[in-house]
C-alpha cells in the first residue's frame, strides 16, 4: 500500500503503445492501487477512458514514436503513432497527471507518479 494514497483510488492509464501503460499499471497494483490501462489509442471513442472506468485519477503516459518503436521492436509508420496521438487528444487534455516517458526508466516513471499521486492527494477537496 502506498502511504496517504486510498485504496479505493480508481487510476486509469492511456498513452501511444509501448509508452508503459502495463508496466506502470503492474506496479501500482503490486502497491496495492486500482490502476488498469486502458487501450484507447485503438479506439474511435474520444472519452474511452471515462466509459470504461470513470477513474479518480487519469494518467498520460507519452512516448516519441521513436521510442515506441524501439521499446516494442514495432514494425509501424509515423502516421500510425500521429493517429494514436491524435485518439488520445480528449484524454490527455484531461488528464492529472501527464509524463512523457522516452528518458525515464519503468522506476522513474512509477517514482515520478507515486509522487504526483502523493502531490494530488494533498490538495484539499473542491468545495473546501
Amino acid at each position: 500500500m502506498v502511504s496517504g494514497l486510498p485504496r479505493s483510488l480508481k487510476i486509469a492509464i492511456v498513452g501511444p503503445c509501448a509508452a508503459g501503460k502495463t508496466t506502470l499499471a503492474q506496479a501500482l497494483q503490486a502497491r496495492g492501487l486500482q490502476a488498469r490501462q486502458i487501450v484507447q489509442e485503438h479506439s474511435f471513442v474520444p472519452d474511452m477512458w471515462q466509459c470504461l472506468t470513470k477513474p479518480d485519477v487519469l494518467i498520460y503516459l507519452d512516448a516519441s514514436f521513436e521510442v515506441c518503436s524501439r521499446r516494442k521492436r514495432l514494425d509501424w509508420r509515423l502516421w500510425e503513432h500521429a493517429e494514436q496521438i491524435r485518439r488520445l487528444a480528449h484524454a490527455r487534455q484531461y488528464c492529472h497527471i501527464y509524463v512523457s516517458t522516452d528518458a525515464l526508466s519503468p522506476d522513474q516513471v512509477l517514482a515520478c507518479v507515486l509522487d504526483r499521486l502523493a502531490r494530488l492527494s494533498d490538495r484539499p477537496s473542491e468545495g473546501t
